[in-house]
């Protein structure tokens, strides 16, 4: 699986060699790049001009979904990572989209549902050994229409809150947990 609950050295060591390999030349000026200290970290870096190759998290967003009985809307995903396994409509955020559009156009793809956002829930980070660190922004919404799994998705179910699968991603089970906190308030 490729999220994870923290990085070994090794994970770290990995990712740096995998970052290494996909960016050998500066994009700015076309010097090799080296890694340098900067910031307590390795980073690649251009000795021509400067440039930092900033590793930054993966921005993504996750739709909490109940209907009238108070059950949870979880998808079982056909893609990595957690293929086969249980999750919330969820997705990375495209370069043009609001972290909102983004989590109401996942919900869409995965579950055939249209939504609106009601709340946010949280935001979470989520280790993973490739993308080192993902983003999790989980909003809670409302959705209406037909439930149909969509091409990222084997299947999509409501489950009553006593009875979810196992989910492989803590930042989803942090916003389930924290959304039913927030009402029992």
């Amino acid at each position: 699986m490729l999220f994870t609950s923290g990085l070994s050295d090794f994970a770290y060591r990995l990712n740096l060699e995998i970052m290494r390999r996909m960016f050998k030349y500066c994009p700015k000026c076309g010097a090799e790049l080296k890694l340098k200290k900067i910031e307590k970290e390795k980073r690649l870096t251009c000795p021509e001009c400067q440039w930092v190759n900033y590793e930054n998290p993966l921005p993504s967003s996750a739709a909490l979904v109940r209907n009238k009985k108070g059950e949870i809307l979880l998808v079982k995903r056909g893609v990595e990572p957690g293929k086969g396994k249980w999750a919330l409509p969820s997705g990375f955020i495209e370069i043009d989209e609001t972290p909102e559009k983004a989590c109401l156009r996942e919900l869409k793809e995965e579950t055939g549902l249209k939504g609106e956002i009601v709340r946010l829930v949280g935001v979470y980070s989520q280790k993973s050994l490739l993308y080192r660190n993902v983003l999790i922004i989980g909003y809670e919404v409302e959705a209406r229409g037909k439930l149909s799994p969509g091409s990222d998705s084997q299947r999509a179910e409501f489950f009553p809150l006593d009875k979810l699968p196992d989910i492989p991603f803590s930042s989803h089970k942090k916003i389930i947990e924290n959304s039913v906190k927030k009402e029992e308030k």
